[in-house]
Parts: structure tokens; C-alpha cells; sequence
């Protein structure tokens, strides 16, 4: 699907490569369009909701954007930026911008170290989870639980991006609601794995320590050139986006090394099935 969240993201890159293309700064470009401190800084930094198609007229405007064809391919970006994705009815929940995010990828490469990717979750494995923290009212669990369900029909839809997760054996091993549950959260990796377009891959506790030993992470890569790969971390109380070459780069490095040491993918489903066996 076409993603408004990553549309906003090329919209603002694409507002910046022509501000520069004039030799305009972002000061005198507001100074000259009488705008208040800050509205550019926010467009380009992509910090907004829905475009305002006149602001963007404004712009191509100031910067002699004059081509009927280039003008009405950054219109029809600005306009597919302002419709709403699914997730915007968990606004309540969510705090970033994953889901929409994911809605446009087309490789996804993760790594857990101490839970199972949201992606390949249970519901029950899920609710466990989000139960642990022990910080939020049932409720609350529950829009988490359903939001976090919904995000995995991407992996089922006609044209699914790939997943190829390393998960730690850690992850794995811990017990999250009951044996039964796990049980049941083990066997949903196996049959997931099966699909053609997931990789899954163990990270054995034998390996000792490894390239990602600060924590897990996601790269989030996009089919289209003018949308550059993105590293995701989530914590315990904020989203990180990363998006500089040199993080990139770093990150697909991590992602390189442990995935050479971890088990073969075939190997890996054994050892879920072992642990599978292990939970009685």
C-alpha cells in the first residue's frame, strides 16, 4: 500500500532538495513566504500531520517549480500524505510511527533479545507481555494486544515484505504467561518460518557474547530509491528512528554478524522444536 507515513517522509525530502536547489536557507525562504519561525523547519523535519496543499503551492512557488508535470507529482505526494493509514485508529496506543513505516516495506531485518518479534507474536504471548509490565489497566492491554495483531497482516498480504529475524535464544527460553503458552508461541515461529517470505534464525546462548549485545533493533528497508532504509529501537519510553548513512551502515553490520553466527534456518526450527519438547 501506498503509506501517508512514508509519503510525508519523501514529501519532506524532496522539499528540501528543492529549497537547496534554489541556494535558498531555511530562514530567508520563510522570511520571503512572511511564515512564523519554525513552520519550514518542522515541514522539512517532517514533523506534521496532514500537509496544507496551499503551504505546498507556496513553496513550489518560491522555487520556481514551474514544470505542470514535477508540480503535480509533489501535489499528488503532498495529497497521498494527508490520507489516513489504519493505524491511525490506535493513536491511542501508539507512540511512533512503526506500523506505518512497515505498511511500505519490503525487507524488514530484526533482532530480538528478550521477547519474540511483534510480528511473529501470539495473542496470548502478546497479552502475557504487555501483563508483565504490570503498568497498564486491561483495557489498555487489550487495544495493545489488537493493534499489535493487526500490524501482522502485512506478512499475509498479496505483495508481503520479507522477515528475516534473528532471535536470541534468551528470548526463546524465557517462559512469558505459562508453558502452555509458550508452547503454543513456539510453534507459531515454526509454522511462520514456513511462509516463503520469512527467514528466521536463532542466536544459541553457546555463541557467548556477539555484535548486538546493546539490544535489539529493526532495519525497516523500502522498495523505492527515494526512500532510504530506516533502523528502528524501541524503549522503554520513547521511538528512535535513525537514518544516517554512517548508522545505517553500522546497523546492517551488527545485523551481518550475528546473523553468521546464529543458526541456519533449518537448524533453528529444530531447536524451537527441542525447546518445544523441553516445556513438557
Amino acid at each position: 500500500m501506498a503509506s501517508p507515513t512514508v509519503r510525508r517522509r519523501r514529501l519532506s525530502a524532496e522539499l528540501i532538495r528543492l529549497r537547496e536547489q534554489t541556494g535558498l536557507s531555511v530562514e530567508e525562504a520563510g522570511r520571503r513566504l512572511e511564515w512564523s519561525r519554525g513552520r519550514l523547519n518542522k515541514m522539512e523535519a517532517n514533523k506534521w500531520t496532514r500537509p496544507d496543499l496551499g503551504n505546498i503551492r507556496a513553496l513550489l512557488d518560491l522555487y520556481s517549480v514551474t514544470d505542470p508535470t514535477q508540480r503535480e507529482a509533489v501535489l499528488t505526494l503532498a495529497r497521498q500524505s494527508r490520507e489516513k493509514g489504519w493505524w491511525a485508529n490506535y493513536q491511542d496506543i501508539w507512540r511512533g510511527s512503526l506500523a506505518g513505516f512497515e505498511a511500505e516495506t519490503s525487507l524488514i531485518n530484526t533482532y530480538e533479545d528478550l521477547r519474540v518479534p511483534g510480528l511473529l507474536q501470539t495473542e496470548e504471548y502478546a497479552t502475557a507481555m504487555f501483563k508483565g509490565g504490570r503498568v497498564m489497566e486491561d483495557a489498555q492491554i487489550r487495544r495493545r494486544v489488537e493493534a499489535r495483531l493487526a500490524r501482522q497482516a502485512i506478512l499475509h498480504s498479496e505483495t508481503p515484505p520479507t522477515l528475516w529475524a534473528v532471535i536470541d535464544e534468551a528470548a526463546l527460553t524465557k517462559t512469558v504467561g505459562s508453558p502452555p503458552v509458550m508452547r503454543r508461541q513456539l510453534r507459531h515461529i515454526i509454522e511462520m518460518s514456513a511462509r516463503p517470505n520469512i527467514y528466521l534464525q536463532v542466536l544459541p546462548d553457546s555463541v557467548g557474547a556477539h555484535a548486538a549485545m546493546d539490544g535489539a533493533f529493526t532495519i525497516l528497508n523500502f522498495p523505492d530509491q527515494n526512500d532510504p532504509s530506516i533502523v528502528y529501537i524501541e524503549t522503554a519510553t520513547s521511538d528512535l528512528y535513525l537514518e544516517t548513512s554512517e548508522e545505517l551502515e553500522h546497523y546492517r553490520l551488527i545485523f551481518d554478524l550475528i546473523r553468521s553466527s546464529a543458526l541456519g534456518p533449518d537448524s533453528s526450527v529444530a531447536r524451537l522444536s527441542n525447546l518445544i519438547d523441553q516445556l513438557g
